[in-house]
């Protein structure tokens, strides 16, 4: 990892990570214990790419990300008490209780949806953007997604389209290697999906996900292009899961070298230890980010749990309809 950033940056972009992890680590924790019921993919190992890419957005900016992606939501900025009330069935949660893990939704934050359809983020990202170029609004729009879905349909009509309107979106592919249970190389043709973006006419870029300068420095590059009328880029962020596909996945199709060796390079221990080395930080500052953050995940999920559930009326409230007659 090379300094080419300052230590502010740094610390604003590790207190993003350690808050995605310690995030992380709760909601495990409170899953297991049975406080906290819900279906969860857990984002351990992935931390680094979201925090590098909200670092360049705004918080009038928009991502779309799917179901593996409260690490993107919380690196936007949805607040911490919304979010977890949301993922505990609480009526004060971003979307009433009524969406979950999988759908969050906060539009204040600039987070417009979360899919748990595999791939859909693209076209719906593509949409915003469009939204954007015709309103001159100076938005940029990221949509997230992991590599299994590179191979749909909605990732190849996306990328032409956005490409053939120049539209101002990012498509961050964060390449974990695993689709589900299948490994990159049983379900995908082409040696690196940053080579497909040459078929649609825009810049491809593979970075490790996991070096918070490379990250940092390539959605740099691809937010500047998209914000100045630039068109689209496709970045291929290299990462791992450690948790499997979801919560209770004991990755047993993954070989144990290559989950061990994975797990050496965590990227949040790693992280810690470079900001240290460089005089960044010392060990004292890192505790106290960390402390931080998990007072206020701690206040976030007491604020849950002394919420309400939603009344049974809510069932009828913003669903769309109409009448045959």
């Amino acid at each position: 990892m090379s300094t080419a950033l300052d230590k502010d940056i740094h610390l604003e972009m590790y207190r993003k990570v350690s808050l995605i992890k310690l995030n992380d680590d709760r909601l495990q924790s409170e899953i297991l214990a049975g406080r906290l019921v819900m279906p969860y993919y857990s984002t351990r190992g992935q931390e680094i790419i979201p925090s590098a890419v909200s670092m360049h957005l705004t918080k009038e900016d928009y991502i779309v990300t799917i179901y593996r992606g409260i690490h993107d939501s919380v690196a936007k900025g949805v607040p911490l008490p919304d979010l977890w009330a949301e993922l505990a069935g609480r009526v004060t949660g971003t979307c009433k209780g009524k969406g979950g893990p999988m759908h969050i939704t906060h539009p204040e934050s600039g987070v417009m949806v979360t899919t748990g359809i595999v791939g859909s983020s693209i076209p719906i990202g593509v949409g915003l953007a469009l939204a954007s170029q015709y309103k001159k609004d100076g938005r940029v729009t990221v949509a997230n997604f992991g590599d299994g879905a590179s191979n749909i349909g909605s990732f190849h009509e996306g990328l032409n389209l956005a490409s053939v309107w120049k539209l101002p979106v990012v498509f961050v592919c964060q390449n974990n290697r695993y689709a589900e249970h299948t490994s990159y190389e049983k379900g995908t043709s082409c040696g690196q999906i940053a080579d497909r973006a040459a078929s649609y006419n825009m810049p491809g870029v593979r970075v490790d996900g996991n070096d918070p300068e490379a990250m940092y420095q390539a959605a740099s590059e691809a937010i500047d292009r998209a914000r100045s009328g630039g068109g689209p880029t496709l970045i291929e962020a290299m990462t791992f899961r450690f948790c499997g596909h979801n919560l209770g996945d004991k990755s047993s199709y993954i070989p144990a070298d290559e989950m061990e060796e994975a797990k050496a390079n965590d990227p949040v221990p790693r992280y810690q230890r470079w900001l240290v080395e460089q005089g960044y930080a010392s060990e004292a500052d890192i505790e106290s980010i960390d402390r931080a953050n998990k007072e206020a995940i701690d206040s976030a999920r007491d604020y849950a749990y002394s919420s309400e559930y939603a009344d049974v009326s809510e069932i009828k409230r913003d669903v769309y309809a109409y009448d045959l007659d």
